[in-house]
């Protein structure tokens, strides 16, 4: 049977590196950006840069979006706190469209690319330690496995849970990656939506020096029909306990 040599020290796997890796870099990216741009990435910031920022557009139409989506994409994939900032940013500078779909869209390519390193990183060993054990946490685990459209839609829909957090959660249960970036898209468009038509104002709101009412989605009107869709996503999971009963 071979034997370690004692003067070759042990290396860890490459693979191992490489699933870490990912991880790694988001977790440095998102300690940096906390110390370093924490004061960049707000309403104030976009006030004060407002007309830096139109002529830029203005001349660069087809830069502008590109840069803009990457650096929206950046902030989420690193769980930055700026993503309001930026989704009123999308409305302020390309109006509701198209600037609900560069919003969305760099939104979920955020997501998915969190999702994507922690998944590699130890979503699978996680969830072959969930499946093993015996308990509640299995049993919330199999639950959301069985119903996970609707539950994924629902937390993006109303996000009582943290962006952040609705990203690490299917990565941790092993959903599928096509599963969790089209429920991300679509559960994030109304209240995406909702923001970037607050942003499409903004040039009025500067003009009268005063800041953007971000409460207007909690307003009956608006609330209202997103309370809406979370009933009809969740409308598989009361069906298929009514069978059971």
């Amino acid at each position: 049977m071979p034997t370690q040599d004692p003067e070759c020290p042990v290396t860890q796997p490459p693979s191992s590196l490489r699933r870490w890796l990912p991880v790694a870099l988001i977790a440095t990216g998102a300690m940096a950006g906390a110390v370093f741009l924490r004061d960049q990435l707000s309403f104030e910031t976009l006030r004060d840069n407002r007309e830096a920022l139109v002529a830029f557009r203005d001349a660069h139409p087809v830069t502008m979006p590109l840069l803009f989506v990457a650096a929206y994409a950046a902030i989420v994939a690193f769980s930055l706190p700026g993503a309001l900032a930026a989704t009123l940013t999308g409305g302020f500078l390309f109006g509701v469209f198209p600037g609900v779909l560069y919003n969305a869209g760099a939104a979920s390519i955020g997501a998915v690319a969190i999702f994507l390193a922690v998944r590699a990183g130890f979503g699978d060993g996680l969830r072959a330690r969930i499946d093993a054990s015996d308990g509640a946490v299995r049993r919330l685990s199999e639950g959301l496995r069985a119903n996970e459209v609707p539950v994924l839609l629902s937390m993006r829909l109303i996000p009582v849970v943290p962006f952040f957090i609705a990203n690490l959660i299917p990565a941790f249960l092993g959903v599928s990656v096509w599963r969790f970036a089209w429920t991300t898209a679509l559960g994030i468009l109304p209240g995406g939506l909702v923001y970037t038509w607050v942003g499409s104002g903004l040039g009025e709101v500067f003009a009268r020096g005063e800041a953007p009412d971000l409460g207007i989605i909690f307003e009956p009107f608006v609330l209202g029909p997103i309370l809406g869709l979370v009933a009809l996503s969740l409308l598989p999971i009361a069906l298929k306990a009514l069978r059971r009963t």
